[in-house]
């Protein structure tokens, strides 16, 4: 799904991240690496598999866009250092060529090693014109914020008053929030308004729920 954005082609994928064109670059926010170890070791029964399902995902997103830049909008990874960050690690050095950005989250509490370590660089905000990018929301006057945190969602009522809630890109007047990359990360239901538009990922497609 392509859409416009201050003058500026974007890609919604449903795989719930973006690509900008011109950049060559993909955005995508909360992946919340570590965090089914990080419930596995505190008794929390979550089949070990379900850590791989996020990486998986993102190397077919890579292999998809071929981008130039992978730009994290915060929380990559939900918790201290642990086998997941090791795998994170290895899978990184099958893309030397991409420069990875993280923008750092409130889950990402590693040491600033860490990252240099695994060649990303983290930074607490980035500016790419028309584009501010920050982790939680953090509205612009004349800059278009890009967001992550919110994990937003929208829920479907249908003809026989059934709901589904599903996440969702929203795009406000002065800020838009991607939807959680990450499948094990929950949603926060959003109430839309007149001027909102919103996008849902839907299997192989994203749909439009904009008027």
């Amino acid at each position: 799904m392509e859409i416009e954005l201050r003058g500026e082609k974007l890609v919604l994928l449903p795989e719930k991240c973006i690509y900008w064109p011109r950049e060559k670059a993909l955005l995508l926010a909360d992946l919340h690496l570590g965090k089914v170890s990080h419930f596995r070791k505190n008794g929390i029964a979550v089949p070990a598999a379900a850590r791989l399902e996020n990486l998986e995902r993102l190397h077919k997103v890579l292999e998809e866009t071929r981008p130039q830049t992978v730009i994290f909008l915060g929380d990559l990874f939900h918790s201290s250092h642990n086998t997941e960050w090791i795998e994170f690690g290895k899978f990184l050095e099958s893309y030397r060529k991409i420069r990875f950005i993280l923008i750092t989250g409130n889950h990402d509490i590693l040491r600033p090693a860490a990252y240099e370590e695994v060649n990303i660089t983290a930074t607490p905000q980035l500016l790419l014109t028309p584009f501010f990018l920050t982790h939680e929301p953090q509205p612009q006057a004349d800059l278009y914020n890009l967001c992550g945190h919110i994990h937003p969602a929208v829920k479907l009522k249908s003809a026989s008053k059934q709901t589904l809630r599903m996440p969702c890109f929203l795009f406000r007047t002065d800020h838009g929030m991607l939807p959680a990359f990450s499948s094990f990360a929950g949603a926060a239901t959003v109430k839309p308004v007149k001027e909102d538009l919103i996008y849902i990922p839907a299997g192989a497609e994203v749909i439009s729920m904009s008027q």
